[in-house]
């Protein structure tokens, strides 16, 4: 009977670290090995059962400018807790191992990474932003980055 108890809350108890780790806000790699076009299904499930609009996060591994916006996201608690709220966030990974070319090629063209694609609760675009005017410095403005989230958040009847 012990046996039985223990092995349930091993079970119990590696079901809720995997639950928390797949539905936390913290950052997830690119990964060149995902499929963009099976992922958007997916956030637009997501995003219609939450009432959120898509944000597709475009950039990768190699990518220092997509490390930095990254630690900003985490740094900064309020930004990241109302990107979170309001927005299914989803990584489309941009290197020589897998441009997406397929994937990508449905949305205007990316001046440099990352890139930010707005996309609606249908996966209808709605926006192309260019992180690079987020900047400041070496990193981004915590206040042009709020006042991109808050345009393109979804609009609540």
């Amino acid at each position: 009977m012990k046996l039985i108890l223990i092995i349930t809350s091993l079970f119990a108890l590696s079901s809720l670290q995997f639950f928390a780790q797949t539905n936390s806000n913290s950052v997830t790699k690119f990964d060149p090995g995902k499929d963009p076009a099976k992922d958007l299904q997916t956030a637009i499930i997501e995003a219609q059962k939450t009432n959120k609009n898509i944000l597709l996060d475009v950039g990768g591994e190699w990518c220092i400018w997509c490390h930095r916006i990254d630690a900003f996201i985490e740094g900064h608690k309020d930004i990241n807790t109302f990107m979170h709220n309001n927005f299914v966030v989803m990584k489309v990974n941009y290197s020589r191992e897998n441009k997406n070319e397929d994937f990508l090629s449905k949305y205007p063209e990316i001046p440099g990474y990352p890139h930010f694609f707005v996309l609606d609760q249908e996966g209808n675009f709605l926006h192309s932003q260019d992180t690079g005017k987020l900047e400041e410095g070496k990193d981004y403005n915590p206040e042009k980055f709020m006042a991109f989230l808050e345009e393109w958040r979804p609009k609540k009847n």
